[in-house]
Order: C-alpha cells, then sequence, then structure tokens
C-alpha cells in the first residue's frame, strides 16, 4: 500500500510540474519578428489581439525609443485604420551615418478601426538605422477598447527572467552577420523606409512565439505520460506471481 502511496505522490508531482510551465503569454502586444540586426534596417509587425470577451480594440499608440531614435520610419497602410505619425525635436542631435539627426518619430497611433474579441491585428513598419550599442529596444504601447478601457503594455523586462505582467514589445538586436550581409539588407530596406508602402513581414514569424509554447506543452504532457507509465510498470511488476 505504501508503495501504491509513493507513486501517487510521484505521479503529483510530475502534475504539479507540468502545470507549472511557464508558456509564454500570446495575448500580449508583440513585435514579430522579434529579432533584427544591429546597424541595419528591419520590416516588422505591432502584433495586436484583443484579450476582451466583450469589447473590441479600437486604437493602438505605439512609443518610439527617445534614447536611440531611429532615422527612418514609414507605415504600411492597414485597410480601415487611421495612421498618426509624430515626430518630435530631440533634445540633443544624434550623429548617423547619414548626418546628424535632430527630429525623429516618437510615436505611431492607429485608429478608427476595430479589432473584435477573438480576432488580432498587425501593424507593419519599416525603420532603421538600428543601433549598434544596445542588445534591444522597446515599444511601449497602449491599447485602447471600445469601452473605454486602456491597457499600457510598458513594463521592462524582469531581471530573474520572467515575464511581467503587462510586458512592452520587445525587439533583440543581434550582432550584424558580416559587412556583405549588412550592406545588402541596408540596400533592399532603406528605400522602403522613406515610402509608406511596405512590403508584408514574412510569413514565419506568424508561428514563432505559438510553435514555441506548443513544443512546451507538449514537452509536458510527455513527462506525465512517462510517468504514469513508470507506474502502471512497477504495479504490474510487483502484483506479478513468483515462479
Amino acid at each position: 500500500m505504501s508503495f501504491v502511496r509513493r507513486a501517487a505522490t510521484v505521479l503529483a508531482a510530475a502534475t504539479a510540474l507540468t502545470a507549472g510551465l511557464a508558456l509564454p503569454a500570446l495575448a500580449h502586444v508583440t513585435i514579430q519578428p522579434g529579432t533584427a540586426e544591429q546597424g541595419g534596417f528591419t520590416k516588422v509587425a505591432f502584433r495586436v489581439p484583443n484579450e476582451r470577451d466583450n469589447a473590441s480594440t479600437v486604437k493602438i499608440e505605439v512609443s518610439f525609443p527617445a534614447d536611440h531614435p531611429l532615422a527612418f520610419v514609414s507605415v504600411k497602410p492597414v485597410p480601415g485604420w487611421d495612421v498618426k505619425v509624430t515626430e518630435s525635436k530631440l533634445p540633443t542631435p544624434v550623429k548617423t551615418e547619414y548626418g546628424d539627426l535632430e527630429e525623429a518619430v516618437t510615436k505611431v497611433v492607429w485608429s478608427g478601426g476595430k479589432i473584435n474579441p477573438g480576432e488580432f491585428q498587425e501593424f507593419e513598419v519599416s525603420m532603421g538605422q538600428l543601433p549598434k550599442d544596445v542588445d534591444s529596444l522597446t515599444f511601449p504601447t497602449k491599447q485602447e477598447y471600445s469601452g473605454g478601457e486602456v491597457v499600457n503594455w510598458a513594463d521592462a523586462p524582469k531581471t530573474d527572467g520572467t515575464e511581467a505582467e503587462h510586458p512592452a514589445p520587445l525587439l533583440k538586436l543581434t550582432p550584424a552577420s558580416g559587412d556583405e550581409a549588412h550592406g545588402s539588407a541596408s540596400a533592399s530596406a532603406a528605400p522602403a523606409a522613406a515610402s509608406p508602402s511596405v512590403s508584408p513581414v514574412a510569413a514565419a514569424a506568424e508561428s514563432g512565439s505559438a510553435g514555441d509554447g506548443t513544443a512546451r506543452l507538449l514537452g509536458g504532457a510527455g513527462l506525465v505520460v512517462g510517468v504514469i507509465g513508470i507506474v502502471v510498470g512497477a504495479l504490474g511488476l510487483r502484483r506479478r506471481p513468483t515462479a
């Protein structure tokens, strides 16, 4: 009987471990894809899901980093939505490869459209030149609902690696792969930054965060199944009559 109790304890612990797996919160406002090369240009999409069952998202306000301003920012039109791009004068001009930058985009607001419950929308932006001296950029975002509620996605990443309650969209910056690759990327993306019409973000970004969550969930389920198999097998051996 004690053996059965010990087996039940092990099974309960495995179940608790699986329940405690840190799966990504897919309902947060995120940047897709979440990485880009330092010093280059990139095209990203701010992915905004509607988290409410009784209200629609009617306004999105994205703040751009003022400490690392971007010289080129352009947006792709979203059918049914109006967009307003705000440029502000910088306290101190920033030196870039294209000269001193005295003004930069500090805010982009999309309004007039609607994201219904159970839906999401992507708002695409082409931007650069990305800084070379930091490993990430944050874009605090306000999400307004039809009932008047405003969710402020502005929390900085936690130092212990856990996720904040309302994390700000984060773009991780990686070292450039090489001068040749960097030059090619800049040449193709820079013209797009000067035009309001931007090519769609790669479809591979669509499944990034969801695929990671599914893999972790399946891994946890496999752990529980494995423990159950061990318990059942041990019980079978214990009950087998001896010759």
